[in-house]
């Protein structure tokens, strides 16, 4: 539609505050946009009282010093709107004063752009300011309820709800409904005798909501869910030790540098602690590796240790695990706090069942730290998406996937599934794994890798999806931010939504309770 003004005449458009004295323009506005609606415009005494309560939510737009459009708005408990309401009832039989400052919704109370500068997407900008403020106040989001104007001419025919589908798919054009979806709102319910008067709507209204994704839950604790998280990956070079304290001693240098540089969290490999296979050297591989399953609760315990003292939260790569006689590949999350949880490998591959008689784990779920909700899959685990998806789906923002390969075929495979983990999933995945080789270890001969901090692909990430890597097959530590906030920007507004978008009418992922197999007690 072609705006009334022309466009090359407009020199200045501004935003403001609005003012008690800016009452009549208000008025005059109010009179040519709801035409249809006589004496449909707030009394002089209604806006002083929104301006006093709330002066952040009254603001206008000016176009070359000329009000042009207003969008007025209150705090509520959204508890209040969460129920079928009406205008009056909202605004407390047009008082406000049910406007509080303690509310977590941002209500809106009137938009309008005076009839001759339509066409400037002012209501737009108008609508970004509220988004900015509801951001600014940590408000749960924005909701109102929206009008139909063009509901009168179907109501014959069709229900106000068929009407409102109807309008969703380009079946039927309604400007109003049609400019508040376009501006990310969506329908909640539809709420009957809304507006006294409102003819055209037929005193319908569609309750459209606004999520604020950056939105965070207040609470009495000191402690708060960081934005931008460091993560510090270790690419571990496989040398032979003389003993276990000698290999601690080479996690502790590691653990020590990646808390200098205040990561959040550490990552360490697959099979890390292999070296100490070599004193079975002599025995079958099935029965070296469950001597060096003998040391796995030494080196947890040495790794929470390490958390407390270092201050970081250690993904402890994984190790071998008797439990009832039967040996799992699994690694421990030692948190900073000094909680301890435990994650198993689900698919153990060919080799290690073959050669070690390795069993798959049963167990899967997110973990909540102080930097909010991960994942961690352990090396071929990361090559089954149905396993990363039921980590998103619960809230996973962070996969961490520890990995051992010995050669680029299986390291590519391990690489090019993460990635498409972090793209489908929309989240960051960090992949770490070990370098060198171990002649006197049997079925550990030579290792791979390249650890990296992947990312989604879109405006806000890098073009190739790749935040940090590492120099191939060099042992090093790879330290990484990532921005949480920017995984909730994109899940709403991203060029695509791939959790949003699936098609949840025609497939789903059935998650199986865990198995019943009693866990070693942490």
């Amino acid at each position: 539609m072609e705006a009334n003004k022309d466009l090359k005449s407009i020199e200045n458009i501004e935003l403001v505050f609005l003012k008690p004295e800016d009452y009549q323009e208000i008025k005059e506005m109010m009179i040519e946009t709801y035409s249809s609606m006589p004496n449909a415009y707030w009394k002089e005494h209604h806006i002083k009282t929104l301006i006093n309560i709330f002066h952040e939510g009254q603001v206008g737009i000016k176009v070359d010093n000329e009000l042009a459009g207003c969008a007025l708005s209150i705090i509520v408990d959204y508890d209040k709107v969460d129920v079928k309401h009406t205008y009056r009832e909202i605004t407390g039989n047009y008082s406000f004063n049910t406007h509080t400052s303690k509310g977590d919704i941002l209500y809106g109370i009137d938009v309008f752009i005076r009839p001759k500068f339509r066409g400037l997407r002012l209501g737009r900008r108008l609508y970004d300011y509220r988004k900015e403020l509801c951001e600014k106040l940590n408000l749960k989001g924005i909701v109102f309820g929206g009008r139909i104007p063009n509901y009168h001419q179907h109501a014959d025919s069709i229900s106000a709800k068929e009407y409102i589908e109807k309008v969703r798919n380009k079946d039927i054009h309604d400007p109003v409904l049609n400019f508040q979806l376009s501006n990310d709102f969506h329908p909640a319910r539809i709420l009957q005798g809304y507006l006294e008067g409102d003819k055209d709507s037929n005193e319908f209204a569609v309750l459209l909501e606004w999520d604020n994704v950056y939105y965070e839950k207040t609470s009495d604790q000191a402690a708060f869910t960081k934005s931008i998280i460091r993560l510090g990956l270790v690419q571990w070079q496989m040398r032979l030790y003389s003993d276990f304290d000698e290999l601690m001693q080479q996690v502790e240098y590691f653990v020590d540098a990646v808390s200098g540089y205040r990561c959040d969290f550490a990552l360490f490999p697959e099979f890390f602690n292999a070296p100490l296979m070599s004193d079975y050297n002599h025995l079958a591989e099935a029965d070296a590796i469950r001597k060096l399953a003998e040391y796995t609760d030494r080196i947890v315990n040495r790794f929470s240790e390490l958390a407390i003292s270092y201050n970081i939260n250690i993904i402890t790569g994984s190790m071998p695990e008797v439990v009832d006689n039967t040996l799992y590949n699994v690694g421990y999350l030692c948190k900073r706090d000094g909680g301890m949880e435990r994650f198993e490998k689900l698919h153990v591959t060919p080799d290690e069942a073959k050669v070690w008689g390795m069993q798959g784990g049963n167990s899967l779920k997110t973990f909540n730290t102080d930097c909010g909700k991960i994942g961690i899959l352990i090396c071929y685990d990361v090559e089954f998406p149905e396993l990363s998806r039921i980590l998103a789906d619960e809230g996973m923002n962070i996969l961490f996937v520890p990995f051992l390969t010995d050669t680029q075929n299986g390291y590519s495979r391990v690489r090019n599934c993460a990635q498409a983990r972090a793209i489908e999933n929309e989240c960051y995945v960090a992949i770490a794994g070990s370098v060198g080789n171990l002649p006197k270890v049997h079925n550990m001969d030579i290792q791979y890798a390249q650890s990296m901090v992947f990312t989604p692909c879109d405006f806000s990430f890098p073009t190739n999806g790749i935040k940090a890597e590492a120099t191939p097959n060099t042992e090093m530590i790879l330290i990484a931010d990532v921005d949480i906030d920017m995984l909730r920007e994109l899940n709403q507004f991203g060029s695509v939504r791939n959790l949003k978008d699936r098609r949840s009418d025609i497939y789903s992922i059935i998650r199986r309770e865990d198995s019943t197999r009693k866990e070693p007690r942490i």
